[in-house]
């Protein structure tokens, strides 16, 4: 399922896929929220402003889509375990501060974690 799909399913989604994959439910994941653009100048000013929300932020990249338009991403930072309801918060955070830049809000993504051999 992609995010563009079904956005409020997409985290139920991807963090019962985890649990259910094996990943360890006690660690704190990193969480990607991925954001692209056209517009350096909008995709700069919500970095700032995620920045400022206290989220760690990576520098903007190019990319190539597809059909061949350069397009511009960066990724904010989040850490969280596999709760559904505050990665859903911070998905909505996310949305707003894309809708109030005009960017792309691509959705969020992180990695399968082992669990600790006890």
């Amino acid at each position: 399922m992609d995010y563009i799909d079904d956005p409020s399913g997409f985290t139920q989604n991807i963090v019962a896929m985890l649990i259910e994959d094996g990943s360890d439910t006690e660690a704190v994941y990193t969480i990607e929220h991925h954001f692209s653009s056209t517009n350096f100048d909008k995709l700069e000013k919500a970095a700032v402003a995620a920045f400022k929300l206290n989220y760690d932020v990576t520098d903007a990249e190019e990319f190539e889509t597809d059909d061949g338009q350069e397009i511009l991403a960066f990724d904010v930072i989040a850490e969280s375990k596999l709760d559904v309801a505050k990665i859903q918060n911070q998905v909505e955070q996310m949305e707003k501060l894309a809708a109030d830049y005009q960017v792309e809000y691509d959705g969020w993504g992180t990695e399968f974690i082992e669990p600790q051999q006890q």
